[in-house]
């Protein structure tokens, strides 16, 4: 299974609604949740909360993996108006990771850490969107994996 596909298109196919419940995926993202919401309980950071963290969390399972799709499969397949593909990827991902960030803090009234946020979001969204891209279950991703490590595969 290619992560990439060259069947590639803009907008999100049954398909890649339907990864959203695998329970591979779901159990990752509540542990992450979890952890998350750890932190938001007892790291007592000013424009951290559960519902920032809810918010920011949520959209990031349901959207990262497909901005990191659209901006893998269009540098990669190059097709017509691929750089439009892009900017629309970035801006999503901004908009998640930092106007939901923003609009959340200012009607509850928590004080903001923009740069500091986005610094520290911007990457565990990307890297969230890199976990949760693989279209398989939990068992075919080992087992590929495997195949690469033993160098059956690349």
């Amino acid at each position: 299974m290619e992560l990439l596909s060259r069947q590639y298109t803009l907008w999100p196919d049954r398909a890649a609604l339907r990864e959203l419940i695998r329970p591979w995926k779901l159990a990752s993202f509540l542990i992450a949740m979890t952890l998350l919401l750890y932190g938001a309980v007892n790291f007592h950071i000013g424009d951290w909360d559960v519902g920032v963290t809810l918010l920011m969390g949520t959209l990031t399972y349901v959207f990262a993996p497909w901005s990191v799709l659209v901006i893998g499969s269009a540098l990669r397949y190059r097709p017509r108006g691929w750089w439009l593909h892009v900017v629309l990827a970035i801006i999503v991902a901004i908009l998640i990771v930092d106007t939901s960030y923003m609009t959340y803090s200012g009607i509850v009234g928590n004080r903001t850490d923009r740069l500091g946020n986005f610094c520290a979001s911007t990457p565990l969204y990307f890297l969230a969107g890199m976990c949760w891209l693989y279209r398989g279950s939990l068992r075919d991703l080992l087992g590929e994996v495997r195949q690469a490590i033993a160098g059956k595969r690349i």
